[in-house]
């Protein structure tokens, strides 16, 4: 028997993105998100348009879209209820965020050289994705929620979750990506059986 509910927001669940990006000042900024959706080579995001994130996306025009495995979930906790805009917008100072300004510091995480973009990768996450800004789409009114869409123009992935050493495809038995679910976090189950599709986009994992 189903019934009818009214939800704050519609959170079912998608894999968290940790974006660096560039402040004004050339230092770096790091925000866990997980508003975001794959197609291609392209990602659209979702976040506020009040964010430090945003402001540095369209400032530098790029960004890493960074993937978290679920050993990461203490680092992204850390940078929960953190911002990297001074002074605080005031609805997330209602909502209890304080300004940080190393961001990389507090978590602990370490920085690494992109090649394309000047923003940092973040070592300890298995993907690195760098992107550049396509456009920015307006999602409700009045709202501050915008949809960015970014193209994916470089990827870097850890070596152990490809299926050989010299493949282009990354073996979805060995990654674990860090789910965001109704703002809870979970991992992935184990597979629960072959799709159809796997051997239309790419080859079928052994395990």
């Amino acid at each position: 028997m189903h019934t009818v509910i009214e939800p704050k927001i519609l959170y079912f669940g998608t894999s968290v993105v940790l974006i660096s990006s560039l402040n004004e000042d050339g230092t770096a900024n790091l925000a866990p998100m997980s508003s975001a959706w794959w197609l291609n080579q392209s990602c659209m995001l979702g976040l506020s348009s009040k964010s430090q994130t945003v402001q540095n996306i369209i400032r530098e025009q790029e960004c890493v879209l960074n993937l978290p495995s679920v050993d990461l979930i203490p680092a992204i906790d850390r940078l929960t209820l953190l911002t990297g805009r001074n002074p605080v917008p005031e609805s997330k100072a209602g909502r209890g965020y304080r300004f940080e300004a190393d961001k990389f510091g507090v978590s602990g995480l370490t920085p690494l050289p992109a090649e394309l973009v000047r923003a940092p990768r973040v070592k300890e996450c298995p993907v690195h994705l760098e992107a550049k800004l396509v456009k920015i789409h307006s999602v409700e009114e009045p709202s501050s929620l915008v949809a960015i869409e970014m193209r994916v123009h470089r990827v870097h992935v850890e070596q152990n979750l490809l299926m050989d050493a010299s493949s282009s495809y990354i073996d979805p038995a060995k990654w674990k990506p860090m789910i965001m679910n109704f703002c809870e976090y979970f991992g992935l189950g184990p597979q629960l059986s072959h799709s159809k599709l796997a051997p239309v986009f790419g080859p079928v994992s052994s395990t």
